[in-house]
């Protein structure tokens, strides 16, 4: 893919097909992946994922991210909208966060944000997590390319 800024859903898939060809690592995957939503969405200030904890606990991990550095380093199964994706399964889209009893707050500049989860099989593996500085920014389409690119994840976990 060139540099120029990518516009069509189909483009930003064929991008991230070609991310997960690369032969690294999945983290340096997932950083692509995450670069490449920040850089051609333009209303997507952070993004990153959270995997769940390797030793067993019910918690989410930070793990590669693009944006402002966050706080939310782990976070409990059930706590925010990320805890609670980890446990629902289910994408969740807040077009407004001030609007959210359980909203965690990153920075008081995001107004909205979309959780997606990422599933092999039954099994929960991760989560997409994107925060907009701008209130009702989060598109159907955004919310269905993100589920698709979420499902392009599983064999990589």
């Amino acid at each position: 893919m060139s540099t120029a800024q990518l516009t069509s859903y189909d483009q930003l898939i064929e991008a991230t097909e070609e991310i997960l060809d690369r032969d690294v690592t999945r983290d340096e995957k997932l950083f692509a992946i995450c670069e490449l939503l920040a850089d051609e969405i333009s209303t997507f200030s952070w993004v990153g994922f959270y995997l769940p904890d390797q030793e067993g606990k019910e918690e989410l991990v930070l793990g590669p991210f693009v944006g402002p550095p966050t706080n939310h380093k782990r976070i409990p199964y059930g706590s925010g909208i990320c805890g609670q994706v980890a446990l629902s399964h289910e994408t969740f889209v807040a077009q407004d966060v001030e609007s959210e009893d359980n909203y965690l707050a990153c920075s008081v500049d995001v107004k909205s944000e979309i959780v997606v989860p990422i599933m092999k099989g039954e099994k929960f593996v991760g989560q997409l997590d994107i925060d907009s500085n701008t209130k009702n920014s989060i598109s159907k389409e955004q919310e269905a390319l993100l589920e698709e690119i979420c499902e392009m994840l599983t064999d990589e976990f």
